[in-house]
């Protein structure tokens, strides 16, 4: 378990970008230059999720995104820029910046350029030339949905089912949330209609459009390519958190939990492709580790959420069958909620 202590987070300046020949400016393409000039070039996946969603769904999401990144290198050069953190709902802390987050300050990137090419937006920024997304494609549903014990993955350019979260300028350029950078602007946005796994929509992108940079808006809505398989365990184990988390973490486990690698056996390579680790050997710390949810989820699952009585006296057995005297809660519960639970 980690402590994330936001209010240290330094969010780096805007990185300074290049000007570009004007015909690989904003709205061009080497598509479109004499064939002695084309050259093989970088296309630019981006994507985005329902807001509302919270840090452990964008994580999946980005799993899936990985699968079907690893489809267009099959036939491209393409990189996934990562979507920068920031104003989700379980991050409550009124007087840090929350906005603009790199990837950087919660995982290793080299971790995960070992399994996809990977870059921070503020990178795409300087090597496309400016804060412009060429297509954007915001992926929903079908409207007449699919008839139960009938599956087929389909994907459609179909009309937008809802409202767009995007707005014309005067210059008619798109206007969104774009992770808080206020100034990126999109050049076209369709709504796709997709049912199926991620990499149905490699096809669209390889011949459909030839934008260099592509932005997948609701990219939750895409299931994953083959959950649980080999590509997916990559993909999910090249998501190491950032050095300086998991110092943190070390020393709050010392400190607190009296626990540590060496004694439980879970020594890390800072290279994850050369863990070989033998199922079963870990012994874990000398504590309970509990994640205790009192907010929003139990809002929707009343009737499967124990009492605030009643989750104590589940830790209390598990203390006892496990023969251990200390518990880590991570919990969303109000301060009167986390003083009753200290009592009991």
């Amino acid at each position: 378990l980690l402590l994330l202590d936001l209010a240290t987070l330094t969010i780096p300046p805007p990185a300074a970008t290049q000007p570009l020949p004007a015909a690989l400016r904003a709205g061009h393409t080497t598509s479109s230059l004499p064939a002695a000039a084309a050259a093989p070039r970088t296309r630019y996946l981006l994507y985005d999720v329902n807001p509302p969603e919270g840090f452990n769904l964008r994580r999946d999401v980005y799993i899936r995104i990985a699968s079907l990144l690893k489809t267009l290198l099959k036939s491209e050069n393409w990189v996934l820029v990562l979507p920068p953190w920031g104003r989700l709902y379980h991050w409550q802390s009124p007087d840090i910046l929350q906005v603009r987050i790199p990837w950087s300050e919660f995982f290793d990137l080299p971790s995960l350029n070992r399994n996809i090419p990977v870059i921070e937006y503020e990178q795409f920024l300087a090597e496309s030339g400016g804060p412009f997304i060429e297509q954007i494609y915001v992926l929903q549903g079908y409207t007449e949905g699919w008839k139960e014990g009938i599956w087929e993955e389909k994907i459609d350019e179909r009309p937008c089912i809802d409202q767009l979260m995007y707005s014309k300028d005067k210059h008619e350029y798109y206007r969104g949330w774009f992770w808080g950078y206020e100034e990126t602007r999109g050049l076209n946005v369709s709504c796709l209609s997709v049912q199926g796994s991620a990499s149905i929509v490699a096809p669209m992108l390889l011949k459909n459009t030839s934008a260099q940079s592509v932005m997948l808006d609701r990219a939750e809505n895409l299931l994953h390519d083959h959950y649980g398989g080999k590509d997916y365990w990559n993909t999910r184990r090249s998501m190491v958190f950032a050095k300086h988390l998991r110092v943190v973490g070390d020393e709050f486990r010392n400190k607190y939990l009296q626990s540590t690698d060496e004694a439980d056996k879970t020594l890390y390579k800072e290279d994850w492709t050369q863990m070989k680790v033998k199922i079963g050997t870990a012994l874990g710390g000398p504590y309970l580790g509990v994640h205790l949810r009192r907010k929003d989820f139990i809002w929707g699952h009343r009737e499967d959420v124990p009492s605030l009585q009643g989750a104590v006296q589940k830790i209390r057995s598990l203390l006892e069958t496990q023969k251990l005297e200390k518990v880590f809660v991570a919990t969303d519960a109000v301060e009167e909620g986390r003083q009753m639970i200290g009592s009991l």
